[in-house]
C-alpha cells in the first residue's frame, strides 16, 4: 500500500470549500483524502475484485492499529489520528463504515430494495456528515439525525444524476422490486430508453429523495456561520440537481443533470438569506 494517496481531485471536494471555517478545513480535507482514496481502491484503474479488497483491507488495518494504540505505518493515518480522530473525538466506527461500502461496492452490483439501498447509504454517505459535525462539536442526537437525511439523500441524488456512468460498471442503484412495480428493465437502462414507464420510476426516486433532503434541512438553520451556510448551500445544490432531472424530462441519459457557473451566485443568494427568498 502507497504512503502517498495525492489524488488529482481531491480539490473537488465541496464540504472544504472556502465557507468553512478556517479551523476545520484541514482535517475535513484529511477526512476527504481517506475517503477519496480508498473510493478510488474500489473504483478506478484495472485492479482485480481481489486487488481492490486488499487495498481497502490494509485501511481496516491501519484502523485497527489506530484503536489498538500502535503507531500508523502511513501518513494519512498519522494525520487522521493526530488531527482529526484524538482531538475531536470522531468515534473510529465512521471510518470502518465508509471502507466496508466502499468494499460492498467491489462485490455487489444490484440492490433488492430501497431498504438495502439506504443501508449502503448509512455506511457511504452518513459517516462524512457525522464526521464533520464531530469536528464541529455539533454532534447532538438531532443534528447527527438531520445530517443523515442530507447525506444519504445527496447520495441518492448522485445514483439518480449517474445511472448510464453506474450502468457502465455494471451497477444498478435502482432497486430491483421498484424497476420491476414500474416496468422498467436493465436492458431498457442499457438502451437509455425513457418512455413513460421510466419517467414514472424517476419522478418517484426524485420526489422520495426530494422529500428526504429537506427533512435534514433545519440543520443547515441549526448550525452556526459558515458551517450552517456550507450546509445549506449544499442541500439548495442537491435540490438544485433534482429540478434538473425533472426539467430534463427524467433523461439522465442524454442529459446528467450537474450544477455549473451559472447555478452558484442565486444558490449562494438563497443560502446567504434563507428566509427572504423563496423558490
Amino acid at each position: 500500500m502507497p504512503d502517498t494517496y495525492a489524488i488529482d481531485h481531491y480539490e473537488n471536494f465541496p464540504v472544504a470549500s472556502l465557507l468553512l471555517p478556517k479551523a476545520m478545513r484541514r482535517p475535513v480535507a484529511i477526512v476527504y483524502r481517506y475517503a477519496r482514496t480508498a473510493d478510488d481502491f474500489a473504483d478506478e484503474g484495472d485492479l482485480s475484485p481481489a486487488e481492490r479488497l486488499t487495498l481497502l483491507n490494509g485501511y481496516l488495518a491501519e484502523l485497527d492499529g489506530l484503536q489498538a494504540g500502535r503507531e500508523p505505518q502511513h501518513t494519512l493515518f498519522r494525520d487522521l489520528r493526530d488531527q482529526v480522530i484524538n482531538p475531536h473525538q470522531v468515534p473510529l466506527q465512521l471510518f470502518r463504515d465508509l471502507v466496508d461500502a466502499f468494499a460492498q461496492d467491489v462485490v455487489k452490483t444490484r440492490f433488492a430494495d430501497f431498504g438495502e439501498v439506504m443501508q449502503y447509504c448509512r455506511r457511504s454517505a452518513n459517516p462524512v456528515g457525522r464526521i464533520v459535525l464531530h469536528l464541529a462539536g455539533r454532534a447532538s442526537v438531532k443534528n447527527l439525525a438531520w445530517s443523515d437525511g442530507i447525506c444519504a439523500a445527496l447520495q441518492l441524488i448522485n445514483f439518480w444524476q449517474d445511472v448510464a456512468i453506474d450502468w457502465q460498471k455494471d451497477r444498478v442503484y435502482l432497486p430491483q422490486d421498484e424497476l420491476a412495480r414500474f416496468g422498467v428493465s436493465e436492458a431498457q437502462i442499457a438502451e437509455g430508453r425513457v418512455d413513460d414507464n421510466w419517467r414514472a420510476l424517476m419522478a418517484f426516486q426524485v420526489d422520495r429523495t426530494r422529500r428526504m433532503l429537506r427533512s435534514g434541512s433545519p440543520l443547515g438553520m441549526a448550525l452556526p456561520g459558515r458551517l450552517g451556510l456550507e450546509i445549506r448551500l449544499t442541500a439548495l445544490g442537491g435540490d438544485a440537481i433534482l429540478r434538473k432531472i425533472e426539467q430534463a424530462g427524467y433523461d439522465v441519459f442524454r442529459h446528467r443533470p450537474k450544477l455549473t457557473a451559472r447555478d452558484w451566485p442565486m444558490l449562494l443568494l438563497r443560502a446567504v438569506f434563507p428566509k427572504a427568498i423563496r423558490s
